[in-house]
């Protein structure tokens, strides 16, 4: 079968809005959350002549390989992390991230990611380094309580760092699951899961992605051209809350606040964003897709102004004690 004529394994999320938002395509893009591929893809088809695929997961290439050859080397494949993407493309017309877990790691139970499967508690996106369960079984309820609080944005963040202490060691996905099920009310229909908050928490704490991500929109900026579109998809209020920011700075879209502090300085534009407000889905996609209701979309055009190093406490990134 054909690469026109290969389904992709799943529809990403936004695709329609972002491939409207960034056409016409051309020239050498990077997708650097590659996963199963939609948004390499959709790229193509849309007119991009390379997409350097970028993803931490190997997972995502061995499942690319029935597929990938199809493009000849219009894909170039890398095992890397976004963080690092001007390593691997410079000059480059776009680059793309859709932040998050992707569908097939939370697919497979032996992944650890998910309350809803019985799996290792793993949550590693590269497969390597310290898991989930090394996170909970050897983090102080302290630690613990901060990681739940300020990356899960889960008001019971103690009551809940307190029983896993109490509770260990914690092996599987289900234990931690059952553990936090016991310190909230019971789910009611249409509510998220209790273990929901708690999962994202050490997720993000295991693969470090605030700090991947703040990373990540600096070196898109040392890496796009003038004129290269940097698209950001994200899934919860913290991410779209430092992208906004990044692009609000960069941008020099900053308003002072306090009318009596100094002005702040004034920086050349890096990048011009043509539309404030984030895009979201439609009703057909939350139709479709109902993972996509807490889905944003920034985009922004990068200027010809240079490339700057931006503090990530700028950019409302949550800072654990001690700089965790």
């Amino acid at each position: 079968m054909s690469a026109a004529a290969d389904p992709a394994p799943h529809i990403p999320v936004l695709i329609r809005p972002l491939i409207n938002a960034v056409s016409p395509v051309s020239g050498v893009w990077l997708d650097g959350t590659f996963g199963a591929g939609g948004y390499t893809r959709a790229l193509l088809s849309a007119g991009a002549d390379q997409v350097i695929a970028v993803d931490r997961d190997p997972l995502a290439f061995e499942m690319a390989a029935d597929w990938a050859g199809d493009y000849g080397d219009r894909i170039k494949m890398v095992e890397g992390t976004f963080s690092k993407l001007d390593d691997y493309g410079s000059g480059l017309d776009g680059v793309v991230l859709d932040l998050g877990v992707s569908s097939m790691q939370l697919d497979l139970a032996e992944r650890g990611f998910s309350f809803m499967r019985e799996g290792p508690l793993d949550m590693r996106m590269s497969q390597s380094g310290p898991s989930a369960a090394d996170l909970v079984n050897t983090g102080t309820e302290a630690e613990l309580a901060d990681i739940i609080y300020l990356y899960g944005e889960e008001r019971a963040s103690r009551r809940i760092a307190r029983a896993i202490v109490a509770a260990r060691p914690l092996a599987t996905t289900l234990d931690l699951a059952r553990v936090v099920e016991s310190c909230l009310p019971r789910q009611k229909p249409g509510q998220s899961h209790p273990a929901t908050r708690t999962f994202q928490a050490l997720r993000i704490a295991v693969n470090n992605e605030y700090g991947e991500l703040a990373a990540g929109l600096m070196a898109a900026e040392r890496a796009l051209k003038p004129g290269g579109q940097l698209a950001v998809v994200t899934f919860h209020s913290v991410e779209d809350r430092m992208v906004k920011r990044f692009l609000q700075v960069r941008s020099g879209n900053v308003a002072n606040a306090n009318r009596y502090a100094p002005e702040t300085e004034q920086i050349t534009p890096a990048f011009r964003i043509e539309k404030r407000k984030a895009i979201g889905p439609d009703a057909q996609e939350l139709a479709e897709n109902p993972r996509s209701r807490s889905a944003k979309l920034r985009v922004a055009i990068r200027t010809d102004a240079p490339a700057a190093v931006v503090d990530p406490a700028t950019l409302g990134m949550p800072i654990m004690k001690g700089g965790k």
